[in-house]
């Protein structure tokens, strides 16, 4: 075991959750009259919390009062429908319980609502998952480390015994400001010639990958 502990990233690592991301932005721009957007162009926008998701979808040249607007409205619908089409990627059921029977600590941190995080976690994580911590007051977002840094701190374990597995440019720059190695998952929102042009060099292709690199 070279680890203690797995960080792991929430959604595009261990859930997809973009049809519903999708539907609730698309549903937020056309209540305002808006353009909306396509499926690429949303997997595209998450990654830094659902305010600068709404910032990226609605136009630039939009009034602030209707950017407001939007986000109310994509908050609205989100909380009701963020479970609808989100399930766990193929595979990461059994590697989260192969996990933990072997004894590994596990957190999930993400930009998500800490309401839906909640949500997920009592879904999906229910007894495997040890710590789940969203955007809540008073913590910066990834990639600040602060998140990170919480939940190495709930699980009792130093960073020199934890690794972090996530699927964006965010998730990497946020394990180097923990000071954490970074797992870059390629099931995810972004591509691995992405991923490397931001500074990737540990791949999973799937994730009993995750396995032989912890």
């Amino acid at each position: 075991m070279k680890y203690k502990a797995i960080i792991f990233d929430l959604d595009g690592t261990l859930t997809d959750t973009l049809e519903d991301l999708y539907l609730s932005v698309n549903y937020a721009l056309q209540s305002c009259g808006l353009p909306e957007r396509s499926l690429d162009e949303v997997r595209r926008f998450v990654g830094n919390g659902i305010r600068k998701l709404i910032e990226r979808a609605v136009p630039e040249s939009a009034e602030s009062t209707l950017l407001e607007k939007c986000f109310e409205a994509f908050h609205a619908h989100y909380i009701i429908h963020c479970q609808d089409h989100t399930s766990l990627y193929p595979g990461i059921a059994t590697l989260l319980m192969t996990l933990h029977a072997k004894g590994y600590r596990m957190a999930v941190v993400s930009n998500k609502l800490q309401k839906g995080v909640d949500e997920l976690a009592r879904t999906f994580f229910n007894g495997v998952i040890d710590v789940a911590i969203g955007e809540q007051q008073g913590i910066p977002r990834k990639p600040e480390p602060d998140m990170v840094e919480q939940a190495l701190r709930q699980l009792g374990v130093s960073k020199e015994e934890a690794i972090y597995v996530g699927d964006s440019d965010v998730d990497l720059q946020t394990a180097s400001n923990a000071g954490l190695p970074c797992i870059s998952v390629l099931w995810g929102f972004r591509s691995r010639d992405f991923l490397v042009a931001h500074g990737a060099t540990l791949f999973a292709e799937q994730p009993q990958d995750v396995l032989a690199l912890v």
